[in-house]
């Protein structure tokens, strides 16, 4: 079926899309059925797109604070930027006061822009698919931003940018295929970084993993995760960037970014280890944040810090260190029984090995035992390591004495 959910709009595809709702209710599983009864009701074009609407309805809930009223394409809502994510670089795009949202997609991005306050007065979204540049404009209305929106079809390398004080642009990024190789974007990277000759205020969204070496010098990098998941980049042109290098963690908003300094002591686990949000290691910044914490590292190469006193930081994980030494499995198995250790995550870093064996070979899976920890292991002035951490809050002294 041609994916189309613009049909939705007319009002028997109101009516139809409502009726789904209706049926499918807020879990999905029975979506066959009820486009089967729908199909009484309504043509079946129409009755598979407003089953298949409201599925992705439901998936946008964790982007959109009102999912439920917008419209999406499955590839619009899986390249769409999250409304957290959106408002958080609107903020940068204050004083702009007409902006454009090229490649606008669904309009994730251009929600954030033209609903968030003190943001540019009016945005011009354009993206070369009509049904993506109408359900932007639907999805702005549904956030009360529809009048400052002008949407437009065409190609984004055809369009002038006369009267634009600043340039949001989100490439399309693609599977590989024969005639648009994998990690290749539409329009390429160097044409998003060329804006800047026409618009000196340029954000360009870029997949987390975008290579160090193909960011311009003068630009800034900011890799954006909520909580630990990393969600994206984002390239600042120099008229936009603040600082080289940026990790931000949502929803707070807490930024980090490069401090001067000496290199960092590396030293053998204390305490604590600590596990930098992916933001921070993407961004190169995990000696920054051991300067903050006045940490040290456990290996030159491995990202994990360690300090003998807590850590509380947005930037990174902490864990109580029960075990620290040389990786040697028997040892580890016993220590994990002493321990009490019933169920346990393994986390590898910087060493071979399988971790589903090697959860086997430590009789994780049938052991029993009151606590729970993550089994870490790693490398330590390159040489194997592991370490058995718990979460700091769970005090194992405190249970020694519970079960005494």
């Amino acid at each position: 079926m041609n994916e189309n959910p613009a049909v939705l709009l007319s009002p028997l595809g109101r009516e139809a899309l409502a009726r789904a709702a209706e049926l499918l209710g807020d879990t999905p599983g029975s979506e066959l059925a009820v486009a089967a009864a729908l199909r009484r009701e309504y043509p079946a074009s129409l009755a598979a797109a407003a089953v298949a609407q409201h599925e992705l309805r439901l998936a946008a809930r964790e982007k959109f604070s009102r999912a439920m009223e917008m419209l999406f394409t499955r590839a619009g809502y899986e390249q769409s930027s999250s409304e957290q994510v959106a408002r958080h670089r609107a903020a940068r795009f204050t004083g702009a006061r007409r902006a454009a949202d090229l490649c606008c997609g669904i309009g994730g991005d251009l929600i954030g822009l033209a609903s968030a306050p003190e943001t540019p007065a009016t945005v011009l979204a354009v993206d070369r698919d009509e049904i993506h540049a109408r359900l932007a404009l639907h999805n702005a209305g549904v956030y009360g931003a529809a009048d400052r929106v002008r949407a437009c079809v065409a190609d984004v390398r055809d369009i002038a940018l006369d009267g634009i004080d600043a340039v949001f642009i989100d490439p399309a990024r693609r599977a590989g295929t024969r005639r648009f190789p994998a990690g290749v974007s539409q329009p390429p990277l160097d044409w998003c970084l060329a804006l800047v000759g026409q618009v000196p205020a340029v954000c360009v969204k870029a997949a987390p993993g975008l290579p160090a070496e193909l960011i311009p010098p003068g630009w800034e990098a900011e890799f954006i995760a909520d909580g630990r998941d990393l969600k994206e980049a984002v390239l600042w042109s120099p008229s936009f960037a603040t600082a080289p290098r940026r990790a931000t963690i949502l929803p707070a908003g807490d930024t980090l970014t490069a401090t001067p300094g000496d290199p960092i002591d590396v030293t053998e686990p204390g305490e604590y280890l600590l596990d930098p949000s992916p933001a921070v290691t993407r961004a190169g910044l995990v000696e920054d944040l051991a300067r903050l914490l006045g940490a040290t590292k456990i290996d030159p190469r491995i990202a994990f810090l360690t300090t003998d006193h807590p850590a509380v930081t947005p930037f990174a994980r902490t864990l109580r260190v029960l075990e620290s030494a040389p990786w040697n499995e028997k040892r580890f198995a016993a220590r994990l029984r002493e321990l009490d250790v019933g169920a346990a995550d393994i986390r590898r870093r910087g060493l071979a090995g399988d971790v589903d064996q090697i959860r086997r070979r430590l009789k994780l899976s049938r052991r029993k035992g009151a606590r729970r920890a993550m089994v870490v292991l790693t490398r330590v002035s390159d040489k194997p390591w592991g370490l058995i951490c718990t979460n700091p809050d769970d005090d194992p002294d405190d249970a020694q004495a519970e079960e005494g």
